[in-house]
């Protein structure tokens, strides 16, 4: 089992949205290892409340929601990328656990796939 990462940088929907959780879903689906790890403004994909028809998106946190349902439950965001925008733990929908800049690097050696998302 390998260990894959995602990294979630950026708030736009659309198709790289769509393209990076067909991947989150298919590692999943082959019963590797997968974390999210949300940073800078992809940390606004999971926040609760998003009223993205006003911009014609579809909402993102929904969808990330729902991939439990492939056992994908190792969600982490970066605590300064929370702070400069504004948010707590409690704004977004998904249980995350906080790593601060300065562990990021340490955290993503952890894992052999590392993967924009």
């Amino acid at each position: 089992m390998k260990k894959f990462l995602f990294i979630i940088s950026k708030s736009a929907g659309g198709v790289p949205v769509q393209e990076a959780l067909d991947q989150i879903m298919s590692a999943a689906a082959f019963d590797q290892a997968v974390s999210l790890l949300f940073i800078d403004d992809g940390v606004f994909q999971i926040k609760k409340n998003q009223r993205p028809d006003e911009l014609e998106l579809k909402a993102t946190a929904a969808i990330f929601e729902a991939l439990e349902i492939y056992d994908v439950n190792a969600f982490y965001a970066e605590t300064e990328s929370l702070e400069q925008r504004g948010l707590s733990t409690q704004d977004l929908c998904l249980p995350v656990k906080l790593l601060a800049r300065s562990q990021i690097a340490a955290f993503i050696k952890q894992h052999e796939r590392i993967l924009p998302g």
